[in-house]
């Protein structure tokens, strides 16, 4: 079985704002997660959270996009990420493309440059932009990393492609040689806009997404997990990734 982690905006902001991520991740252990993944965006005081989190996070992700809206490599953005993962003894950094384009193509060596002297695994994840999370646009910037030696793997996030208007089982069959982690993102669709729920409450067919996707790789639950008996909801998604359809 692939192990199971929680991205620990599964909690919400606002809770994980009140309690830290510590106190969540903590909790995602007793309950059976293999992992998490700390989040950048609810970090209040990094130089403290992410030293006590040491050892309990297989991912670290940064909330920033590797590239600007002008197509330029955000330098700031790629070490905070890597040395966040390092703090946090994570071996995977978890970053979109950002504004990736065909102005961005001399940037690949040093990004490259980087990553083979931070030795973090950097996986592209799929956003919810037009600039980062469109099926084209990844395929492009993946065509344009291998052409100068720049093998990446990708975070995939099955709920994603809803918000850019695409199909995920689509993009499940390209993309999936690439996937090497994928998030767990059940949806439905409110009259103005997408919203994220648990698996089994989403209107999309997930089953045959995961069936698409290789088995053995990490699976993060990104959906909501709430309730009054915490410990045990989170225990009970858990079960329910672990023995998802797609093994």
């Amino acid at each position: 079985m692939p192990p199971v982690l929680i991205s620990l905006t599964a909690f919400g902001a606002a809770e994980v704002g009140r309690h830290g991520q510590l106190w969540f991740a903590q909790l995602s252990r007793e309950a059976g997660a293999d992992s998490v993944e700390v989040r950048g965006e609810l970090l209040r005081d990094p130089a403290a959270e992410l030293p006590a989190l040491a050892g309990l996070a297989d991912v670290y992700s940064e909330p920033v996009g590797l590239w600007s809206g002008q197509g330029q490599l955000d330098l700031i953005a790629l070490q905070r990420g890597l040395d966040g993962a390092r703090a946090l003894g994570a071996p995977r950094l978890k970053m979109s493309i950002g504004g990736f384009g065909p102005e961005s193509h001399a940037s690949l060596a040093q990004l490259k440059a980087r990553l083979d002297e931070a030795q973090i695994e950097l996986l592209i994840e799929n956003d919810q932009s037009m600039a980062g999370g469109t099926l084209p646009a990844l395929q492009a910037f993946f065509e344009a990393a291998e052409a100068i030696g720049l093998a990446l793997g990708m975070t995939f996030d099955m709920g994603n492609w809803h918000w850019v208007g695409e199909c995920p089982l689509q993009a499940a069959q390209t993309l999936g040689a690439r996937v090497r982690y994928v998030h767990c993102k059940g949806v439905q669709r409110l009259p103005a806009k997408w919203v994220a729920v648990p698996m089994s409450e989403s209107s999309a067919p997930w089953r045959a997404v995961l069936r698409a996707l290789p088995a053995d790789v990490p699976r993060a639950i990104e959906f909501p997990l709430v309730g009054d008996d915490l410990l045990n909801v989170t225990r009970s998604e858990i079960i329910k990734i672990r023995n998802a359809e797609g093994n």
